[in-house]
C-alpha cells in the first residue's frame, strides 16, 4: 500500500498529473531530460490527500457551501476557506503514511534541509497556470517539521486566492487534488526565472533571464528588482543590471531570512554573459522536451545550474503552423471583421472555405499571411495604404516589422504578390440601378440555395455544400459588386481628403453619408424601432416581455391582448434579420432566429426611450442634414477660385457616395444569410447523428472542421476525445488577446498612434464619425445585457452589424477594435453618432457609469471628473 503514497521524482513524468500534480509531474519529466539537473526528491501522491480528506466527513458539507458562494463575496470565502484549512491541518497523519514519508526522507538525509512544495492537479496546465495559487515552504529540517508542512500544503489547496481563482474559472473544488513535492534544498549563489520566449512580445526567438542573488524568493516576492538579460541566437542582445540591495538566504536551523547585500556587490551582475547563454541552452532543451515555451525557475550552485520548476507560459498567443522555416507576417482577420473572440473549429473552417484569400488559424482566430505582398514594393504600398485607411494601428505594426533588418524578404514587383489589395478599380457610373441589380442577383442566388439544399442529406449534402461554397465565392467576387463597394469607399476618401484641403473641414463625408439609402444594417436598427411601435400600446405584452426567459416566447404572445400583432411584427423582423447575431462570421454562434431573447432588452429599451414614428423621423432628419451639408459645401466651394469646377467635382463625389456607400453593408448580409442556410442543414445532419447514437449532442459538431464532420457523416464514427480536447482548447483561447499583426517568431506587434495633438490622459483612437458628445459611458460586452437611457455612450470591444439596433438608442460610440470602413463606423456615420474606434483597452480603462467626452472628429476620448 505504501508505494501509492510516496513516489520518487525519478519514477514520475508529465503524464502523471493526476497522481503527483502539475509541479511533481513536470519535475519528474525534467529529471529525465539529459543534461538537466533537478534536486533529488519525492512526491506524496494525491492518494494520500484523498485519504486525509476522507478522515473528516464535515469537509463534504463545507465544500458544498464553498461552491455555492459568489466569487465576489470575499469575506464569506475568507471565513469558510480558513475553517477548511484548519480542519485539514488538524487531521492526524495515519501511521503507515507517516512511515512512508519518513522512509523517503531518510534516503534524502534525515536532517538535510528540504523544500516542501504544493503540487495541485489543476496546476501548470497548458490552459491555466495557477502560478502562486498554493504554497511552498523552504529550508524545512527534520521529519516532524516536514510532516507538519505536508499538512500545510494539503490545506493550501483552500487558500482564499486558490478558491477564488477556481470559482472564477469554473473549476469544481472537488475535482482538484493536492500532491506534495519534498525536494533537497539547494543553497544557490544566484537564482531566478528563465522565459524561453519573450513574455511581453511573445517572440519565440528571444529568451529572457531574470536573475538575483541568493534564493529566488527575493525576486518572486518583489523584494528586489532582478537583472534582466535578453538572449537571441546564442548571444546576449540586451541587459539591464539592477541594484540588488537585499537577498533571501536559508538559515542553518530552518526557515529563511532577508539579508542586506554588500554595497560593492549590489551593482554586480548575478550571472556572467557566458552563464546566461549556457542557461538559455538548457532552457531550449527543456522547451524541446515539453514541446512549448516554458517559464523555468533555476538556481546556480557551484557554477552549475539546477532546475527547480518548469511550467508552460500560458499567456503567449500561438503561431500559425506553416511547416516551413521561412519568416511570415500575419494580419488578424478578426480586427477587419469586428470579431476578435475565438471561433469554434467548424466556424473557422467554414470561413476558410468561403473566404476569397487563404487564411491560417491560431488561438481560435483567423489570420492572412501578407508576407508576399509586403515583399514587393508596389503591392506593399497598396497594402499599407488600404490597411492605414482602415486601421492605422495595423499599418504602424506592419511598418514596425518592415523596419526590422531583413525579416521580410525583398521580391521584385513581378513576383507572386497575389491580387492587388484594392480590388477592382471603381470605374462604374453613378447609377442607383446598379445597386438594385446587385441586391436582386444576391437574393436570386440565396433563394436557389434554399430551394436546392432541402433534398440533400448525408454525404450528398457535403458534396452539394462544396459546390455552394464555389457559388458563394462567385457572388462575393462579382466584379460589379467589388466596383460598387470600392466606388463608395473611394468617394468617401476623396471627400474627406479633398474637402479638408479645399475648405479646411475634417471628415466632411460623415455628415454627407447620413441616412444613405440601401443600407441593410442601418435599416435593421430602425426596423426594430418600428417593432417597438407595434408593442408599445399593449401594456400586457410589454409586461410579459419584461419577464421573458424562454426562447419559445414568440409563440406565447398570441395568448395576450395585442399579442398577435406583436408576434407578427417580431416574426417579420426575424424573417428579414434573424440570421444575424454577435460574432456572426462564426457559423456556430446562435442566431437571433435561434435565440430571439437576445433582442428583448433592446426592444424594451426602444419601447421606453422613444416616441411612436421614431424610425421614420430619424431617417428623414439624417437625410435633411446630409442635404443641408451638401448645399453648404457646394456654396462654399463655388466662392473659391476655380469654384465651379471644384463644386462640380464635389457634387459628383457626393452623388457617388450616397449611391454606393449603403451597399457596402450588403455583401456581409448576403454571406450571413447563406451561412444560416448552411447551418440549418448541418444541424439537421447533426440531429441524425444524435438519433443514431454517434454524437451525444448536436452542438458537438461545432468542435469539428467541415472536413472532419464530412468524415463522421460518411463513417458514422466520431473521436470523442478529439471533441473534448477541442472544447478545452476553445475555453483556453478566451484568455488570449489576438494581436493585430503576428510574426512567425510569435511576436505580437501592436502598433501605435503616432500623435501628439491630444490632451494628456486622453485615450487615443481613430476618428470615424464626426461630432463631440458628452455623456454616461455604458460598458456593454453582451448585447443581451443592454440597459440604455437616452444620451448614453456605448463602450464595447467591437461592434459587428448585429449591434446596430443598439445604435439608435445611444448618443456616441467607443470601441477597442475597428477602422474607418468597418460596419460600426459606417452605421455610426449614417446615424450621426460621434464615434472613436480602435481605442486600446477601452472597456478596461473606462468604467461603466463614468462621464466621458467623445471627440469623433479628432479621434480621442476624455474621461471626465
Amino acid at each position: 500500500m505504501t508505494e501509492r503514497y510516496v513516489l520518487d521524482l525519478q519514477e514520475v513524468d508529465e503524464t502523471q498529473v493526476a497522481v503527483v500534480g502539475g509541479k511533481g509531474a513536470h519535475l519528474g519529466g525534467l529529471s529525465r531530460i539529459e543534461g538537466i539537473r533537478v534536486p533529488a526528491g519525492f512526491c506524496v501522491t494525491t492518494d494520500a490527500f484523498r485519504r486525509i480528506m476522507a478522515k473528516a466527513p464535515s469537509l463534504d458539507d463545507r465544500l458544498d457551501q464553498l461552491s455555492r458562494l459568489n466569487p465576489d463575496d470575499r469575506e464569506a470565502i475568507r471565513t469558510l476557506s480558513a475553517r477548511i484549512r484548519r480542519t485539514i491541518e488538524g487531521i492526524a497523519i495515519p501511521d503507515d503514511l507517516t512511515a512512508a514519508i519518513t522512509r523517503a526522507l531518510a534516503r534524502l538525509g534525515e536532517q538535510a534541509a528540504n523544500a516542501v512544495r504544493s503540487s495541485a492537479t489543476a496546476e501548470d496546465l497548458p490552459t491555466a497556470s495557477f502560478a502562486g495559487q498554493q504554497d511552498t515552504y523552504l529550508n524545512v529540517v527534520g521529519p516532524t517539521a516536514i510532516l507538519q508542512h505536508v499538512s500545510r500544503c494539503w490545506a493550501s489547496l483552500f487558500t482564499e486566492r486558490a478558491v477564488t481563482y477556481r470559482q472564477r474559472n469554473g473549476i469544481d473544488h472537488r475535482t482538484v487534488h493536492m500532491a506534495v513535492v519534498v525536494q533537497r534544498m539547494v543553497f544557490p549563489h544566484a537564482s531566478g526565472i528563465l522565459f524561453t520566449a519573450d513574455p511581453v512580445t511573445g517572440n519565440r526567438k528571444v529568451a529572457t533571464v531574470d536573475a538575483g542573488f541568493g534564493l529566488g524568493e527575493a525576486l518572486v516576492s518583489g523584494l528586489v528588482n532582478p537583472d534582466v538579460f535578453k538572449v537571441r541566437h546564442g548571444e546576449v542582445v540586451a541587459k539591464a543590471i539592477a541594484a540588488k540591495q537585499r537577498a533571501v538566504h536559508a538559515l542553518p536551523t530552518g526557515g529563511t531570512q532577508e539579508v542586506a547585500i554588500d554595497s560593492r556587490r549590489q551593482e554586480q551582475p548575478a550571472l556572467t554573459d557566458a552563464q546566461v547563454v549556457r542557461l538559455v541552452q538548457l532552457g531550449r532543451r527543456i522547451e524541446a522536451h515539453f514541446g512549448r515555451p516554458q517559464d523555468i525557475e533555476w538556481c546556480l550552485v557551484d557554477d552549475g545550474f539546477q532546475i527547480v520548476q518548469s511550467r508552460p507560459i500560458t499567456t503567449l498567443f500561438p503561431v500559425p503552423e506553416t511547416g516551413d522555416q521561412e519568416n511570415h507576417v500575419y494580419v488578424s482577420v478578426g480586427h477587419q471583421q469586428m470579431m476578435t473572440d475565438p471561433m469554434k473549429p467548424l466556424g473557422l473552417s467554414m470561413w476558410q472555405l468561403t473566404a476569397m484569400v487563404p487564411m491560417h488559424t491560431a488561438g481560435g482566430r483567423l489570420f492572412v499571411d501578407v508576407t508576399r505582398r509586403l515583399a514587393a514594393p508596389a503591392s506593399r504600398a497598396g497594402l499599407l495604404d488600404v490597411m492605414g485607411r482602415g486601421d492605422p494601428l495595423v499599418r504602424d505594426a506592419l511598418e514596425t516589422v518592415l523596419d526590422r533588418d531583413d525579416f521580410v524578404p525583398s521580391l521584385p514587383d513581378a513576383g507572386p504578390g497575389g491580387p492587388p489589395t484594392g480590388g477592382a478599380s471603381a470605374t462604374i457610373e453613378t447609377d442607383p440601378a446598379i445597386v438594385t441589380e446587385l441586391i436582386e442577383r444576391s437574393q436570386v442566388s440565396i433563394a436557389a440555395l434554399e430551394r436546392d439544399i432541402r433534398t440533400k442529406t448525408g454525404p450528398a449534402l457535403f458534396e452539394f455544400l462544396l459546390k455552394a461554397f464555389a457559388e458563394h465565392k462567385r457572388v462575393l467576387s462579382d466584379p460589379l459588386s467589388m466596383q460598387a463597394i470600392m466606388a463608395g469607399m473611394e468617394a468617401t476618401w476623396w471627400l474627406n481628403d479633398t474637402l479638408q484641403e479645399w475648405l479646411g473641414e475634417k471628415n466632411a463625408a460623415d455628415t454627407l453619408t447620413l441616412s444613405a439609402p440601401d443600407n441593410v444594417t442601418s435599416e435593421m436598427g430602425l426596423a426594430l424601432l418600428d417593432v417597438a411601435d407595434v408593442i408599445r400600446p399593449h401594456s400586457e405584452v410589454v409586461a410579459f416581455l419584461q419577464g421573458v426567459e424562454d426562447e419559445g416566447f414568440v409563440d406565447e404572445l398570441a395568448k395576450l391582448a395585442g399579442g398577435t400583432e406583436a408576434r407578427d411584427a417580431i416574426e417579420a423582423y426575424l424573417d428579414r434579420y434573424g440570421m444575424r447575431c454577435v460574432g456572426e462570421i462564426d457559423i456556430t454562434r446562435p442566431r437571433w432566429r435561434e435565440r430571439p431573447t437576445t433582442l428583448v432588452p433592446v426592444l424594451l429599451d426602444n419601447v421606453r426611450n422613444f416616441e411612436p414614428g421614431a424610425a421614420e423621423r430619424r431617417f428623414e432628419q439624417g437625410r435633411q442634414k446630409a442635404r443641408q451639408k451638401e448645399q453648404d459645401v457646394l456654396s462654399r466651394l463655388r466662392a473659391l477660385p476655380d469654384g465651379d469646377r471644384k463644386a462640380g467635382e464635389a457634387k459628383r463625389m457626393i452623388d457617388r457616395v450616397r449611391t454606393f456607400i449603403g451597399y457596402r453593408e450588403y455583401p456581409k448580409y448576403a454571406i450571413v444569410s447563406r451561412y444560416f442556410v448552411y447551418k440549418q442543414a448541418l444541424l439537421e445532419e447533426a440531429e441524425r447523428l444524435v438519433q443514431a447514437g454517434v454524437l451525444p449532442e448536436k452542438e458537438d459538431i461545432f468542435y469539428l472542421t467541415f472536413q472532419e464532420l464530412h468524415d463522421v457523416v460518411r463513417s458514422n464514427q466520431v473521436n470523442d476525445r478529439l471533441i473534448q480536447q477541442r472544447k478545452d482548447a476553445f475555453e483556453s483561447y478566451h484568455a488570449l488577446t489576438p494581436p493585430r499583426v503576428l510574426t512567425s517568431d510569435g511576436e505580437a506587434v501592436t502598433g501605435a498612434y503616432r500623435r501628439d495633438d491630444v490632451p494628456v490622459g486622453a485615450l487615443i483612437g481613430l476618428p470615424v464619425s464626426a461630432g463631440t458628445i458628452e455623456g454616461r459611458a455604458r460598458v456593454i460586452l453582451d448585447i443581451a445585457e443592454a440597459d440604455l437611457e437616452a444620451g448614453d455612450i456605448l463602450v464595447t470591444t467591437f461592434t459587428d452589424p448585429s449591434w446596430s439596433p443598439l445604435f439608435v438608442a445611444v448618443a456616441g460610440l467607443v470601441t477597442e477594435v475597428g477602422g474607418l470602413m468597418t460596419h460600426g463606423a459606417v452605421i455610426a456615420r449614417e446615424y450621426g453618432l460621434p464615434a472613436v474606434v480602435g481605442v486600446e483597452r477601452a472597456t478596461r480603462l473606462i468604467r461603466d457609469g463614468q462621464r466621458i467626452r467623445v471627440h469623433g472628429s479628432d479621434g480621442y476620448v476624455e474621461i471626465l471628473p
